[in-house]
């Protein structure tokens, strides 16, 4: 689900506190627990997405008036969550046979974080670079930046070099 301008105004028009929140969390949710298990693993990813949304409902009253709440309970989950080191993200299975490049989780796990977020957000979940820049507070070029320098370190790892 992309989020669209606007889209916030109507979950704050009417209803109660709770039925505003809930809007609020079934119109966010997917996105931040995508970008946080991106970000940190599946089980500390989840976890940081609870935290975050535990965070929006504590200071619901202020986080209403945030221009990018999304961005910014992206940051929420990232600083609550107790282990910032990444973990092992993309586990290899235990079969011989892959429905993906054998070589892909381990040059995953050697990108920086942003590449990695970056490539996984556009590539993986069809984010949009604008949508990526927005989440992390920063332009869309250096989006762009990150998404080339990651797919050419992820083709050189794998050993698919393009012929450009």
């Amino acid at each position: 689900m992309v989020v669209r301008d606007g889209e916030m105004e109507r979950v704050l028009i009417s209803g109660t506190r709770v039925e505003r929140f809930e809007r609020f969390v079934t119109l966010y949710e997917p996105r931040l627990r995508r970008a946080l298990v991106t970000r940190f693993g599946t089980e500390d990813g989840r976890d940081a997405t609870a935290e975050a949304l535990a965070y929006a409902w504590e200071h619901w009253d202020s986080l209403q008036a945030v221009a990018n709440p999304l961005g910014y309970l992206y940051r929420v989950g990232q600083s609550r969550s107790r282990k910032r080191a990444l973990r092992v993200v993309f586990l290899l299975p235990e079969t011989t046979e892959h429905d993906f490049e054998p070589k892909l989780p381990e040059a995953l796990r050697k990108l920086s974080q942003h590449q990695r977020l970056a490539v996984v957000l556009v590539h993986a979940y069809g984010w949009r670079v604008t949508e990526v820049a927005e989440l992390l507070g920063v332009r869309p070029n250096t989006i762009q930046n990150h998404l080339a320098r990651g797919l050419r370190r992820l083709r050189k790892f794998i050993g698919a070099e393009s012929d450009e």
